[in-house]
């Protein structure tokens, strides 16, 4: 498993949380732009030097764009925060708070980031037209999110939602950055 996948396994449940170096990334991100925006401001306003002008246009264009960042990814921050549970077995399922989905019901499954709050979402698309976000606050990069799917919802999908997912992940990059290799694995 890629060392910084969070996943408690309980039996046949598995509780994906994000991974402690992305709330650390996501944390520091934000609040690094944050305070970044609050120096330029201040700095600027003593006029001490020909770019004053430009730290507290920087600053005051800058602050509001990453505060609205900042609301976004706050829902992430909850302690314990699970944002996906797979539950294993002849009828495994995808829990999240937007719903359950089986998981030999899923035509298609992505990682793909919403333009207007720059979040990555997982995005199931079934095979009876429904279509479920799951949000992950950015708190699972692309690495870990392939791990994910690649080990505990591939082999359990239909044979057509396996083809689609072959030809998203890459298998040898996995291997070569993440350490994860594939296991064959038997359902009963």
């Amino acid at each position: 498993m890629h060392r910084l996948v969070n996943v408690k396994k309980d039996n046949d449940i598995i509780h994906i949380k994000g991974s402690k170096f992305m709330y650390a990334w996501v944390f520091l991100a934000t609040l690094g732009f944050l305070i970044a925006c609050f120096f330029l401001i201040i700095h600027g306003l003593k006029f001490d030097s020909k770019y004053s002008i430009l730290y507290l246009g920087g600053g005051f264009l800058f602050t509001p764009f990453y505060l609205y960042l900042t609301l976004w990814s706050l829902p992430g921050f909850i302690p314990g925060k699970v944002l996906l549970t797979i539950v294993q077995g002849e009828n495994s399922t995808i829990k999240s708070k937007k719903g359950t989905v089986l998981i030999k019901n899923i035509r298609n499954i992505d990682l793909v980031r919403n333009p207007l709050n720059l979040i990555n979402d997982i995005v199931i698309e079934t095979f009876d037209n429904n279509k479920i976000k799951i949000r992950t606050f950015n708190l699972l990069d692309d690495l870990d999110y392939q791990v994910v799917v690649d080990q505990y919802i591939y082999p359990y999908m239909t044979e057509n939602a396996r083809k689609v997912w072959d030809r998203k992940v890459n298998l040898d990059k996995l291997q070569k950055v993440a350490k994860y290799e594939r296991q064959e694995q038997k359902i009963d």
